[in-house]
C-alpha cells in the first residue's frame, strides 16, 4: 500500500490525538502516505469526501500533538450499514478516487459494527479508544452467551439477552485471558473522575452531607470501579442491580460513623428489577444508542425517601433528608483534556500496530492491548470476528461480576487486581509539570484560545482538488468543516 485514510469515530476521548500520531509515525517509517478523513464516517457519506493530509512529505504535520486531547480530525457517530446497498458501492468509489488503499479507523464498539461493511471491499482495521473501556472481552468465548430473542417493541423486532456468566464462562476470570485488557481514554477518564471524588468528599465532609457523584460509563461500570482511586464510601456499577435496603442500611451505618457519605454511580445503573434508575431516550445520531440522564437524581430521592427527615434531625444537622443529600455529575470533564501518560504511550502503540496491520494485508481486524503478569502490557492482533455474537453484532463489554463485591459495594479483590496493573504507573512527571507549567501561564490572560480546527481547516483539501489547489479551498467555498 502506498496511500491510506484514518478517520476518528464515535465521541472523543483523550487519546485520540496520541493514536493517530502513533498510527502516522509509523507511517512515515514505512513510505506509506496518511490521508485524515474528516468528521469521522461522515466524510465518507460526503461526494466531496473533506479530507488533509498528515504526513506531506513524511513529515507528520505540526498540529498533530499527542498531548493534546480530542481529535484534530473531529468525530461524528454517523456509521455504515449493510443494509444500505446503494452507498457502500459510492463510498468505496470515493476512496478510489483518493488513491486510498487501505483504511485505519479509530473508535469503538460502534464503531467497530460501523466499519464491518467496508471490511469485504476495502481493508480496514480498528485501533481502540473508548472511555468507558467496554471494547473487549472478559474472556475469550464471551460473545456465545447472548440470545437473540423476537420482540415487536424494538425497532428491529427483536431484543438481546446477556446470560449469567456463570453459564458460559469461568468465574472468576483470569486476567492474563482478558481480549483488550484496557482502552486508551480509560485511564485518563478515572484519573479526572477519581479527582473529582476526593475534591466533592471536602464539602461533605465539611458540611456533614452525603454526595451522589454520577460518572460516565453507559451501561458499563469500568469508570465506576476506577474511581476507587478516589475512596468513596459506596460504588454502584450498571452491572450489579441495586438493591434499596442494603443500599439505605450501609449509607446510614457510614454516616452513623463519619457523618459523611460519598457514593460513586455509574449512569446506567439498574434496580433489582433491571429497570434503569435515570431517563433514557434514543439518541438523535445515526448510532441510535440510548442516551442516559439522571441516574445520580433518582438515587437521592429513593435515599430522601428511604432515610427520612427524622434520620437527620437526630443528627441535629439538618431539617429535612433533601437539604442533606446533595447530587454532581463528572461530566464530560472526563472525556477530555490532556491524557495521561498511560493513555499517551499505549494509544501510540496501538496506532503503529495498527498501521501494520494494515499494511500486511489483514481486514476485519483490530489492534488489542493485552497484560500478563510475566510480560506486563503488550500489544497483539486480533480478529474482529472474535467479538460478534452469531448474528455478527458486538456487544459492549461489561465489568464482570467477580470484580464486584456486592455487599461492601466496592471493587472486589479481583477487581483491585484488574486495576492495578493500569494505573500503578499511570502518570509521569511530565503530567503534573505540564499543569503547574500551563494552567497558570500569565499569557492565558491576554492571549486568546487558537483552535487547532483553524489550522485544520487552511489544509483542507477535497475530491477532485489537484495537488496544485492551495489549502483553505474550504473556507472559500464555504463548505469547511
Amino acid at each position: 500500500m502506498k496511500r491510506i485514510a484514518l478517520l476518528t469515530a464515535g465521541g472523543d476521548t483523550p487519546a485520540l490525538n496520541a493514536t493517530i500520531h502513533g498510527a502516522v509515525v509509523r507511517a512515515n517509517a514505512r513510505r506509506v502516505e496518511v490521508f485524515g478523513l474528516l468528521g469521522g464516517f461522515d466524510s465518507l457519506f460526503d461526494a466531496r469526501v473533506p479530507h488533509i493530509r498528515l504526513n506531506p512529505l513524511f513529515n507528520e504535520i505540526p498540529e498533530l500533538d499527542p498531548t493534546q486531547g480530542g481529535t484534530i480530525l473531529g468525530a461524528s457517530r454517523r456509521y455504515l450499514s449493510a443494509k444500505d446497498e446503494s452507498e457502500l458501492p459510492a463510498v468505496c468509489h470515493r476512496l478510489g478516487r483518493l488513491g486510498v488503499e487501505g483504511l485505519l479507523c479509530i473508535g469503538g464498539d460502534g464503531t467497530m459494527n460501523g466499519a464491518q461493511p467496508l471490511c469485504e471491499r476495502i481493508p480496514t482495521v480498528l485501533a481502540p479508544k473508548t472511555i468507558d473501556n467496554d471494547l473487549g472481552l472478559n474472556y475469550p468465548n464471551e460473545p456465545d452467551r447472548w440470545q437473540r430473542l423476537d420482540d415487536a417493541q424494538a425497532p428491529d423486532g427483536f431484543r438481546y439477552q446477556d446470560q449469567p456468566d456463570r453459564e458460559h464462562g469461568p468465574d472468576p476470570i483470569q486476567l492474563d485471558q482478558m481480549v483488550n485488557y484496557v482502552t486508551p481514554g480509560y485511564a485518563t477518564a478515572v484519573f479526572v473522575s477519581a479527582m473529582g471524588v476526593q475534591r466533592v468528599r471536602t464539602t461533605a465532609e465539611s458540611h456533614r452531607r452525603i454526595a451522589i457523584i454520577e460518572v460516565m460509563g453507559r451501561d458499563s461500570g469500568f469508570i465506576a470501579l476506577g474511581t476507587a482511586y478516589g475512596q468513596p464510601d459506596i460504588v454502584l456499577i450498571p452491572e450489579q442491580p441495586m438493591e434499596l435496603e442494603h443500599l439505605v442500611e450501609r449509607v446510614r451505618q457510614i454516616y452513623e460513623h463519619q457523618r459523611n457519605v460519598v457514593i460513586v454511580c455509574g449512569e446506567g445503573i439498574v434496580d433489582a428489577h433491571g429497570r434503569i434508575l435515570g431517563s433514557s431516550r434514543a439518541s438523535s445520531d445515526p448510532s441510535g444508542r440510548l442516551q442516559f440522564s439522571g441516574a445520580a437524581e433518582h438515587l437521592r430521592t429513593l435515599l430522601i425517601e428511604s432515610l427520612g427527615d427524622s434520620f437527620f434531625r437526630s443528627h441535629r444537622f439538618f431539617e429535612s433528608a433533601k437539604a442533606a443529600i446533595f447530587t454532581r455529575k463528572v461530566g464530560h470533564t472526563q472525556r477530555g483534556g490532556r491524557p495521561v501518560r498511560f493513555d499517551r504511550f499505549h494509544a501510540s502503540l496501538l496506532g503503529g500496530h495498527a498501521l501494520d496491520m494494515l499494511l500486511d494485508g489483514q481486514s476485519n481486524a483490530f489492534a488489542a492491548l493485552q497484560w500478563s503478569e510475566k510480560d506486563g502490557f503488550r500489544v497483539v492482533d486480533q480478529q474482529g470476528n472474535c467479538l460478534r455474537d452469531r448474528w455478527g453484532t458486538i456487544h459492549a463489554r461489561r465489568v464482570h461480576s467477580s470484580f464486584y463485591d456486592r455487599r461492601s459495594m466496592l471493587p472486589s479483590p479481583l477487581g483491585i487486581e484488574y486495576l492495578l496493573p493500569i494505573f500503578s504507573n499511570a502518570l509521569g512527571a511530565d503530567d503534573l509539570e505540564h499543569i503547574r507549567d500551563t494552567l497558570f501561564d500569565p499569557g492565558n490572560l491576554y492571549r486568546r484560545y487558537h483552535s487547532v480546527t483553524v489550522d485544520i481547516r487552511k489544509r483542507t483539501r477535497f475530491l477532485g482538488d489537484s495537488d496544485a489547489d492551495a489549502p483553505g479551498e474550504s473556507a472559500r467555498t464555504g463548505n469547511s468543516k
